[in-house]
């Protein structure tokens, strides 16, 4: 019966059999309205809710089967609704409502999640939470349209309980409203169908594991041991399983978090490990270090410290902190706490997932706000409605994560971009926080098409005034990402920064004034200050000295362009509009760059020739003959040498 009512996925499934004189009676069930046990207690025998049986003497099935079919309309539960849940009259705000009369809401009733109505249509969402961290950052004037969550589910009256319960526990919502022929009838909260489940908790009494219903439920937390144990290198795995047992012996929980589990449940490759400590970080490092050789690098103002090992594999450890923001867009202040809270600190709800690493629950994943859910459904969550105020550099992070992934960024995501964009807060990031974003974007596989995403939101004069990333900007990035393309098909053993050469793509549009400055506020390294020096002041002149020129030889653009670093050379390849500037550029890295004299120094001075000035001469001369292809071998540069350049 059990193998039966799997085969064919039904909920509650008789089974009756005819045995001699005897009518066996097998009931299963997977339905709180239905009570298996109370449905055979009819027919003298017994079981409990999910699974029961009876035996009958002296009857025929058919005889069974009817009476089996008056006693379910007898004794059959009356299915729960929303309707019997929800809540009524609804409180609610207004899409015209501040977040301070919000809050005022709030505390009249009592309640710490109201509905936000645009006339009668509910189209959004705001906790206390989100309205009291709004009012702590001064936007209490702000529309409480620009921060309710507009990502939200509605059921109908007549929906079941385990609709309810998949929305409030899986999907974390807060509340659910309501809505009939478009009409918001009533609420459920979480706090009501928590009562809900204590005040039915003694009427289903689940029987063996195997009959437990599945129907609604979403599991939070799972194994992955094996998981780990498949993509992990071996020493990896022993590091993390070794954490875990230190962390036991020392009274603490331990978990590895974040990007690694992210990538780690998508299967793709990272073992960049960040562990979190429920206790002292620190003083677990150190322990661990005595048993797994590697240094601690301790910063004990933020409770955190790195492994290093000998090979120069780190793993990052941290204790278990919460984060608040004093100001949009400040440095956060940090205080330590559980790891839930430290998880709720982080950016998007699929960097959110933790595995515990402590003996006896190793492997098990850890879930508190729909990662894996998001993962599956591949969509990018931000985690709370002032994250972007909080931290408007994670609106870089968001873009590049959505190319990266091939995932969508959420609906209400995307309302909270545009409304930090709109308030101007990017701007308002330390600029040197903005350089290291920018540089990650550029040094993705697909870092145009994040640039575009950028566009797309009005996000680059956020960046400077003059990077508007209109069509013309765009057309150059692309422009220099095919240059980067072909200079790579060219396997010369030099490689270069790609991200760099962007990033002066990127600075075009700006003065030389305006992009030596710039550059100096992103707090770049020195080198790159003077690549966006050269490409600003000297590029600019070798163009027009090459254009200009009655006679352009190939020692002439070799001389013109050696002095600069590839990158800016490539840069200018992509920005010139001349063809002849391509071709020069072209003539240069596939058949001058790399041409040398195969002379040396000692070999002129074996010749006779005193060291000086005219060494210089002599090997400039031999380069440029080397370039029209007169001299191939030592012979012969020996023998230009001799005839040219008479000895005094």
């Amino acid at each position: 019966v059990h193998k039966l009512r799997d085969m064919e996925a039904v909920s509650v499934l008789f089974a009756v059999c005819q045995m001699g004189d005897r009518v066996v009676l097998v009931a299963r069930s997977r339905k709180p309205e239905v009570d298996a046990g109370a449905l055979m207690r009819e027919f003298g025998g017994g079981g409990h809710h999910y699974a029961a049986s009876a035996t009958v003497k002296n009857a025929t099935i058919f005889q069974i089967r009817e009476k089996i079919l008056r006693t379910l309309a007898e004794k059959i539960i009356p299915r729960r609704t929303a309707a019997d849940l929800m809540a009524s009259p609804v409180r609610h705000a207004s899409v015209e409502n501040t977040m301070t009369d919000v809050h005022y809401l709030l505390t009249r009733y009592n309640i710490n999640v109201v509905p936000v109505f645009r006339k009668e249509e509910t189209v959004g969402i705001i906790t206390r939470q989100v309205v009291e961290k709004a009012l702590f950052h001064g936007l209490g004037n702000e529309s409480v349209e620009e921060y309710m969550n507009t990502d939200f589910d509605t059921v109908g009256p007549q929906e079941g309980i385990e609709r309810v319960q998949e929305i409030i526990i899986g999907k974390n919502q807060r509340l659910i409203p309501v809505v009939s022929d478009g009409q918001v009838t009533g609420i459920i909260t979480r706090t009501g169908f928590l009562r809900f489940l204590h005040d039915v908790r003694d009427v289903v009494q689940p029987g063996p594991e195997e009959d437990i219903p599945s129907e609604g439920v979403l599991a939070r937390k799972k194994l992955i041991h094996n998981l780990m144990r498949e993509l992990l290198p071996v020493r990896v795995f022993d590091l993390l399983a070794g954490a875990g047992e230190v962390a036991e012996r020392l009274g603490m929980k331990a978990y590895v978090v974040g990007g690694f589990v992210r990538d780690l449940v998508m299967r793709n490759h990272n073992i960049d490990a960040d562990i979190v400590v429920e206790g002292d970080g620190i003083a677990f490092s150190e322990a661990f270090s005595q048993e797994y050789p590697c240094r601690v690098r301790p910063h004990h103002k933020f409770g955190t410290a790195v492994l290093v090992f000998p090979d120069g594999y780190k793993i990052d450890v941290a204790t278990a902190r919460v984060e608040y923001y004093r100001e949009p867009a400040a440095l956060p202040t940090v205080e330590y706490s559980s790891l839930k809270l430290d998880l709720y600190r982080r950016d998007f709800t699929i960097n959110t997932l933790a595995v515990r690493l402590n003996p006896g629950v190793f492997g098990e994943l850890i879930d508190f706000f729909g990662g894996q859910r998001d993962i599956k459904e591949r969509v990018l969550r931000i985690l709370h409605s002032l994250s972007f105020v909080e931290d408007p550099s994670r609106i870089l992070r968001a873009m590049r994560f959505e190319r990266r992934f091939g995932f969508a960024i959420g609906r209400h995501t995307q309302n909270l971009i545009r409304n930090t964009v709109r308030l101007d807060l990017i701007e308002r990031l330390p600029k040197p926080r903005l350089f290291s974003e920018l540089e990650l974007i550029l040094k993705e596989e697909e870092p145009i098409g994040i640039l575009k995403r950028l566009a797309s939101f009005g996000i680059g004069p956020s960046l400077h005034p003059k990077i508007t990333l209109d069509k013309a900007q765009i057309a150059l990035l692309e422009e220099t990402s095919e240059i980067l393309v072909w200079f790579s098909l060219l396997f010369l053993e030099e490689k270069v920064e790609r991200w760099a050469v962007l990033f002066l793509a990127l600075l075009n549009p700006l003065s030389p004034e305006e992009a030596k400055k710039f550059a100096a506020d992103l707090g770049i390294g020195r080198w790159l200050r003077d690549w966006v020096r050269l490409a600003k002041d000297d590029a600019t002149d070798i163009t027009h000295r090459l254009l200009s020129a009655r006679v352009v030889s190939r020692k002439f653009v070799y001389d013109c362009l050696n002095p600069l670093p590839n990158e800016v050379i490539l840069y200018l390849m992509a920005k010139a509009k001349s063809n002849d500037i391509k071709r020069y550029i072209s003539l240069y890295f596939t058949q001058l760059k790399y041409v040398r004299p195969i002379i040396k120094g000692k070999d002129l001075q074996a010749l006779g020739y005193s060291p000086g000035p005219l060494y210089k001469e002599i090997m400039d001369e031999v380069l440029e003959r080397k370039f029209v292809g007169d001299l191939r071998t030592k012979a012969d540069e020996m023998s230009f040498v001799l005839s040219h350049f008479p000895k005094s």
